[in-house]
């Protein structure tokens, strides 16, 4: 790149990104300027919906981590046929569908799920607990519980291998190993994965809309969905969002002042025989450990399959509705996976030749902190600002896919940036003297340096990007219509109607479709390597 237009790439996305998010915010402050803050306070509802919306948040991230603990420690003790599988699995939980686990787990908790249908088989009273707080944590649970495990083994296996033979030289037991060995290296890493899990729990959308059940189970976010679309009451919907933009931006400043900065961690290269691994009682609480959270994780996975494939399978699969919507999910979450990366990698090329090249590391730092600034603007907030700043001026639902396209390339960006970054300023310090000392610029140095380094990344960020978007409830619920249906949209309405042999199929295609562009991408685009390690 000329020394002279280094900024445009990062000074042009960053100006899109800019305009996305402060137009949309300016928008809600004008919106809800006539609101007084005081009564609004005062509504005992609101006060409900404020609370209930930390409640489960707090609750969710203490289960999860919870459970997460003794499954890490389990997983580390454990070699077992299926585990590199099931840590694939957990890797994925997080981008998965969140509609698509919902179907899973009414078919498993639902009043007629194999839950209660066990149940009337044994000749015991069937039961109902799915919808409201139950129903809530126990999705959540589902994404977070496997996440916290993955990161927390990873600091389980940073431990060297040499402190595992002195612990057993030392005779340790299995208290004392968790004490002197694993706490140490898991109370660096928990502080900010439990401020993440919180945020994501806090703002949590189409689990609490799908199994909230009703008003005693609302949060912020779905408060501000009904506002719109149910009331059409834009002042009140304005305010609950700044409300929702006020708290995310306190938990991320909250998150940065306290958490620690973890020195970075790796994982030995070879497997460490630990010393409690053969100890009866914590074989059996591994193996309680173990079955207890496959148990909440697995069950849902297999109900999307087994209940897709059902005899009525190949009638629903002729639905021209059923593939509008699939089209419309890929026309989107690929026009989205490509504005993202480009977003992604433009800031990324300004960013790192301000912190490698010109020794300006503030400047790079602020910048793709900008690029993130969605992390304090959910989903919901950012398509309420966009659909107040734009029903003057156009129809927003004639907008509508050009919006649910601009949303999720937004809210793909932060993962893109934490995933790109390290391997583009790796790059540039092992082989930017090289290109410059054999003048390879331009198209050269993309197609014989950077590509075939930067591949696997590239593609790991675009396959993120594609699910995240494939995925997204937040965005297509208010922009939603007749018109424009997305296969998420599609099965939460076909759920809602209590039309479960077509959400089946929906949703199995939706499984289908979420890790076959996964494997897909990761596959091809990242080479032949990419889906190793």
């Amino acid at each position: 790149m000329s020394r002279r237009t280094w900024w445009l790439p990062g000074g042009v996305s960053l100006l899109g990104i800019l305009l996305l998010t402060l137009a949309p915010i300016t928008a809600l402050l004008v919106q809800s300027q006539g609101q007084d803050l005081s009564s609004l306070f005062s509504d005992s509802y609101l006060r409900h919906i404020i609370w209930f919306s930390f409640y489960q948040a707090l609750l969710s991230t203490l289960l999860s981590l919870l459970l997460a603990i003794p499954l890490a420690q389990a997983l580390s003790r454990r070699r077992f046929i299926g585990r590199t599988l099931l840590l694939r699995l957990f890797g994925l939980s997080l981008v998965l569908p969140v509609i698509l686990v919902v179907f899973g787990l009414v078919t498993v908790h639902g009043r007629q799920g194999w839950v209660n249908q066990l149940l009337q088989a044994l000749g015991l009273e069937t039961t109902s607990y799915l919808y409201g707080l139950t129903g809530i944590l126990l999705a959540h649970v589902f994404f977070n519980m496997p996440l916290a495990a993955r990161i927390l083994l990873h600091a389980i296996e940073s431990i060297p291998a040499s402190q595992w033979r002195i612990a057993s030289q030392l005779n340790f037991n299995g208290w004392q190993l968790f004490l002197r060995l694993e706490w140490p290296v898991m109370k660096n890493a928990l502080p900010s994965l439990a401020s993440m899990i919180f945020m994501l729990c806090f703002t949590s959308f189409a689990t609490v809309m799908a199994l909230g059940g009703g008003p005693k189970s609302t949060t912020l976010e779905v408060a501000i969905y009904q506002a719109i679309r149910f009331d059409f009451d834009l002042p009140y919907a304005g305010m609950l969002a700044l409300l929702q933009l006020l708290f995310c931006a306190s938990f991320l400043l909250l998150q940065y002042r306290f958490t620690p900065h973890a020195s970075a961690q790796h994982a030995g290269l070879e497997y460490s025989a630990r010393p409690d691994r053969h100890v009866l009682s914590i074989r059996l609480w591994d193996a309680l450990v173990l079955t207890l959270c496959l148990a909440l994780f697995l069950p849902p996975l297999l109900a999307i399959i087994s209940s897709g494939l059902n005899p009525k399978l190949l009638g629903v699969l002729g639905s021209t509705q059923l593939w509008h919507a699939t089209l419309t999910s890929l026309l989107i979450a690929t026009g989205a996976a490509l504005l993202s990366v480009l977003f992604t990698v433009s800031l990324l090329i300004t960013s790192r030749h301000l912190r490698l090249q010109l020794r300006y590391r503030r400047s790079a730092n602020l910048m793709e902190a900008l690029g993130s600034v969605i992390l304090v603007l959910p989903a919901v907030v950012l398509s309420t600002g966009l659909f107040i700043l734009l029903r003057d001026v156009a129809d927003v639902f004639t907008l509508g896919p050009l919006l649910v396209l601009l949303v999720n390339s937004l809210m793909a960006l932060p993962y893109g940036l934490r995933t790109l970054q390290p391997p583009m300023e790796q790059v540039s310090q092992q082989y930017h003297k090289l290109c410059i000392s054999l003048d390879i610029k331009g198209w050269p140095r993309v197609r014989h340096i950077e590509w075939p380094l930067l591949r696997k990344p590239l593609a790991l960020t675009f396959a993120l990007a594609i699910m995240l978007s494939l995925g997204d409830l937040s965005a297509i619920a208010l922009f939603g219509s007749q018109s424009l249906q997305t296969l998420p949209w599609l099965l939460y309405q076909q759920l809602g109607n209590y039309q479960m042999t077509e959400a089946s199929a929906t949703a199995l295609i939706l499984l289908g479709l979420s890790l076959g562009l996964f494997t897909l991408i990761e596959g091809v685009l990242g080479g032949k390597d990419a889906t190793t390690g």
